[in-house]
């Protein structure tokens, strides 16, 4: 009996080596060393499927392959010795995305039911292939994998609005994304220091709103001014190229358009639609303002019917994120328009004309075939009928959510705000909260208290990136690297397959895949993560 505990013992001990030695993030559900042995990959080998639509796959795939290693693969319909086959219809899992990952001396086979679990597969794909190395040659070890995401939702948020992003870096950030298995961006578009999207019937939204006169330097409330203009806006041909570059790496861009606070910028650009008529300005300081949109106006609800129209015609993605927090209720208490609308719909206080505001826009954006999405506060006065939550003040919005057969995304500050330093030591001005790698990993995004009926709610996680202390790409990489990299196995990896310790033996050759792509990230992550606990 003990010789028997022994082999069992032995066995498994011999499969979690085999299971460490491949350094894939996030963690496959299943990996196995199938023999020893290695396909080599070459400029000579080619990309065989029959399927058009696995187009895409192989091209992310071959310009992976270019860019970082200096060769390109042809692409083959017919078979092939020693090729990378991709191959639709074969159902390894019930789960939308699952693939299956073989490497034989045949070659190197991946196959899904989905082309999106093609698309994983080849990412999972790439993290076989040594980062280092200088050959034109890869050595790659034959192994087998079966995987599937465990969250449906898994996303990354980027604020433009406090400072501009270039589309060349959106794209560059859209494959960080990619690389990492996610499937969401959120794209925040508008704020009180900029609105970042044109909208062809209100041009001065960028012609006056996009362009703040400076910016606080130091830590709010400021020491002091750049006096400098900073701008910047997205034509709406930029957005479809931005769109479709992320679908083509299946990925979802979910527009956000605040309302019906964080309105200076429009306010800027259209008086009218405050409740005191102004004067307002682009602002050039952070925080929240108590100037909002005007509730009791119908000409405000004219403007945002308006701006749907070409927000809609933009973004095919199913859901609109309107924002919907850290609205103050001062203008609307001191509002003739807004209290006579108050009385005129027997609305007891000020949060109820904020949750009359969000119903009314959603009654209009779900006519137009898409579902509205909202901070937590959309809770607030009473939740609108078909809203999704994004629960970032704690967990609370989210368990609320749910409970209410609505669905709820996880992304509680104190984890998932890629804006808070990553380490107790700062090295540059962040925001004063601190959300260390470990504490990242820890998170776990179906509360513990949340009824087992209301867990199907939870549709996945989203870091948050609020760049009020990040003014280039470069501040933005450091801010979420290694931490994207935590995020991406908390929100696609089986609850069982997480382990702290060996995601950072995993980390290590991740942060030369970091190297490879010329990315700035936090190189002390692994040695500041006691503070978190």
């Amino acid at each position: 009996m003990n010789k028997f505990f022994l082999c069992i013992f032995t066995l498994l001990l011999f499969k979690a080596e085999l299971h460490a030695q491949f350094n894939i993030i996030p963690q496959p559900l299943e990996v196995i060393s199938t023999s020893k042995g290695n396909f080599n990959l070459s400029d000579k080998t080619p990309v065989v499927f029959k399927q058009q639509s696995l187009q895409k796959s192989a091209s992310f795939l071959n310009a992976y392959l270019s860019k970082f290693y200096g060769f390109s693969l042809k692409h083959n319909k017919g078979t092939a010795i020693k090729g990378i086959y991709l191959s639709l219809g074969n159902k390894t899992s019930s789960t939308p995305g699952n693939y299956a990952l073989q490497v034989k001396k045949e070659g190197v086979f991946i196959t899904a039911e989905t082309e999106e679990g093609i698309f994983y597969g080849i990412q999972t794909f790439i993290q076989l292939l040594d980062p280092t190395t200088k050959e034109k040659t890869i050595a790659i070890p034959f192994v087998q994998i079966k995987d599937e995401p465990r969250f449906q939702y898994r996303g990354m948020h980027l604020d433009v609005a406090r400072h501009f992003s270039p589309v060349s870096f959106l794209k560059k950030y859209i494959d960080y994304l990619a690389l990492h298995k996610m499937n969401y961006f959120h794209w925040h578009l508008t704020d009180d220091q900029g609105w970042r999207i044109e909208i062809k019937k209100y041009p001065k939204l960028t012609e006056l709103g996009s362009i703040r006169k400076g910016t606080i330097t130091g830590f709010l409330p400021g020491n002091g001014n750049t006096n400098t203009p900073h701008g910047g806006f997205y034509t709406q041909e930029e957005i479809k190229e931005v769109v479709k570059y992320a679908a083509d790496r299946y990925i979802t861009v979910i527009p956000e358009i605040e309302m019906p606070g964080h309105a200076s910028a429009a306010l800027t650009a259209y008086s009218y639609l405050g409740c005191t008529g102004g004067p307002y300005k682009v602002q050039e300081t952070w925080g929240v303002f108590d100037d909002v949109f005007c509730a009791g106006n119908e000409q405000t609800f004219a403007f945002f019917q308006d701006v749907m129209d070409e927000v809609v015609a933009l973004f095919p993605a199913k859901y609109i994120h309107i924002g919907g927090d850290e609205c103050p209720k001062t203008s609307w208490k001191k509002c003739p328009k807004c209290q006579q609308r108050m009385k005129d719909h027997q609305l007891k206080d000020e949060h109820e004309l904020q949750s009359y505001f969000v119903q009314r826009m959603e009654k209009y954006i779900n006519k137009k075939g898409k579902s509205i999405i909202g901070w937590d506060e959309i809770l607030e006065g009473g939740l609108a009928p078909n809203a999704t939550v994004m629960s970032w003040r704690g967990e609370a919005g989210g368990i609320e959510a749910a409970k209410q057969n609505h669905y709820a995304i996880m992304t509680p500050g104190n984890y998932m705000y890629f804006d808070y330093a990553p380490a107790a030591k700062r090295d540059s001005l962040t925001m004063p909260g601190m959300t260390t790698l470990e504490k990242v990993y820890s998170y776990e995004p179906i509360p513990a208290d949340l009824p087992l009926e209301s867990r199907k709610y939870i549709l996945g996680a989203q870091a948050n990136v609020w760049t009020e202390y990040m003014n280039n790409p470069s501040k933005i990489e450091y801010m979420i690297f290694p931490r994207m990299s935590a995020l991406s196995e908390v929100v696609w990896s089986s609850k069982e397959n997480r382990n702290w310790d060996d995601f950072q033996k995993r980390l290590k050759q991740q942060f030369n895949r970091y190297e490879l792509w010329k990315a700035n990230y936090h190189k002390s992550s692994l040695d500041s993560t006691a503070e978190s606990k």
